[in-house]
């Protein structure tokens, strides 16, 4: 019996997952949770073979929750699950130790899939991504400048985004089910990695990366 953790901070999102995995008779999910740091302290004590996370979580992100569950658990394979696409996302998986990078718009039958390639040691990877392009894409970014927008992290994106599409920080706040300070505090960090000074700078900044619509 393969045994899993699913960590996704919606609930409906979980529950679908465990219905999924569990009507295949050999997997069997142990554990749930709903941020980072409570993914990383349930794999420590369950052990599981998979841990399956989404990116964006409250608390630690998934590309950190993958660091700190390989230190502690590295017989543990780890599965990214997530909407987003990109190829500096899915570089970022694999260099933290990520061995299946699923998208959300894939079939069940594609998360077991994954499941059991990574059981047997290798890398998953939704279609289109495949592993020679994400590696050139690592290659390409080790000789060329690093774009400031490749050093946010998924939720100062995520909030940088809501914000160009014109939501206040109350509204932010209730949407993510953080503080408005929490968003504030994102917010300027995004401002100073990107140079932008006001709001409108930061619309012009979205427009330009085609990135005002947020599909979450």
């Amino acid at each position: 019996m393969t045994t899993i953790i699913l960590a996704d901070d919606h609930t409906i999102v979980r529950q679908g997952l465990r219905l999924l995995l569990e009507a295949t008779t050999e997997l069997q999910v142990v554990g749930e949770a709903e941020d980072g740091l409570e993914a990383v302290n349930a794999a420590v004590r369950l052990q599981p073979d998979v841990l399956i996370v989404d990116i964006i979580m409250p608390k630690l992100n998934g590309f950190k929750v993958a660091r700190q569950v390989k230190l502690n658990n590295p017989d543990t394979r780890i599965i990214i699950l997530s909407m987003y696409d990109t190829e500096a996302y899915v570089a970022e998986a694999l260099q933290a130790g990520v061995s299946g990078f699923v998208l959300k718009k894939s079939s069940s039958k594609d998360l077991v899939e994954a499941i059991h390639r990574v059981l047997e040691g290798k890398i998953y990877l939704s279609s289109p991504l495949n592993e020679a392009m994400i590696n050139a894409y690592i290659e390409h970014a080790r000789e060329t400048p690093l774009d400031p927008y490749e050093t946010l992290t998924p939720r100062e994106r995520e909030i940088l985004h809501l914000t160009a599409s014109g939501l206040k920080s109350a509204d932010i706040a209730a949407q993510l089910s953080i503080s408005p300070r929490t968003v504030e505090m994102h917010r300027a960090n995004f401002m100073r990695k990107l140079h932008l000074k006001t709001q409108n700078d930061l619309v012009r900044f979205a427009l330009q990366r085609n990135i005002l619509i947020l599909d979450r």
